[in-house]
């Protein structure tokens, strides 16, 4: 997460910056992921004190997201940068 923070602060080219929000939200994703995580839990289809689906379920919804938006807005410089060069 780090990385994607020093990237946004020391990077001017678009892509770079594109890149560098998904690094972020990467991170996000792996610290929310980190804290639901509850060890001695049993997988959610299992009758006996089962882990609580949700946080990897937005996690991964968020992912799915991120993809879709992050190849939105390359195919948006890429196009910027032929009309424009």
């Amino acid at each position: 997460m780090l990385v994607g923070i020093y990237g946004l602060m020391a990077k001017r080219e678009p892509i770079k910056l594109v890149l560098s929000i998904n690094v972020v939200s990467l991170g996000l994703v792996l610290f929310f992921i980190g804290l639901a995580y509850s060890p001695g839990k049993d997988v959610p289809i299992m009758p006996t004190d089962p882990v609580d689906p949700l946080p990897a379920t937005l996690m991964l919804t968020t992912l799915v997201v991120d993809v879709a938006i992050t190849s939105l807005a390359l195919a948006i410089i890429i196009r910027m940068r032929r009309e424009n060069p």
